[in-house]
């Protein structure tokens, strides 16, 4: 089973909140898998990503990327898509599917989206009954603070 971490975004975007958590998998020499509900979130997150201030640099690739097996951070729109055999899985607002084979699995959801927060909490449900470890993390305004 894996752990599974859901992250309220109430204080920044998925654009602020992403680099951070991908720094920190890159640091733990993890690779990392981030599935996109669409291709104009894939898109712009793909600049983004080669824009940010903190970390300095985020390696990247998508399906467009020559050898995107070498790739340390895949985005996709297609949970299945792992060419680098990544063991983190990043789910940006419920896309993602299954957590199977994962060691850890980020699931990232707007707070300020109601609807966002409902189908968070039934992907919640979900996971809680097929057995995986479960965090929730709540964006305050010194960071991430866990609550349950």
């Amino acid at each position: 089973m894996a752990e599974i971490g859901f992250y309220h975004l109430t204080r920044s975007d998925v654009f602020a909140a992403l680099p951070a958590l991908l720094g920190r998998t890159l640091q733990a020499g993890e690779k990392a898998l981030v599935v996109c509900p669409d291709e104009a979130l894939l898109k712009l997150l793909d600049e983004r990503l080669w824009t940010c201030p903190t970390p300095e640099w985020l390696p990247h690739g998508t399906a467009k990327t020559p050898h995107p097996e070498w790739q340390p951070v895949f985005l996709t729109t297609q949970a299945e898509e792992n060419p680098a055999q990544a063991g983190f899985l990043f789910r940006i607002n419920g896309a993602g599917g299954d957590s199977a084979g994962f060691k850890r699995v980020f699931d990232l959801f707007d707070g300020n989206d109601e609807e966002a927060v409902m189908a968070a909490r039934e992907r919640w449900r979900a996971a809680k009954a097929e057995g995986h470890t479960l965090a929730y993390w709540k964006q305050e305004e010194t960071g991430w603070v866990k609550a349950g």
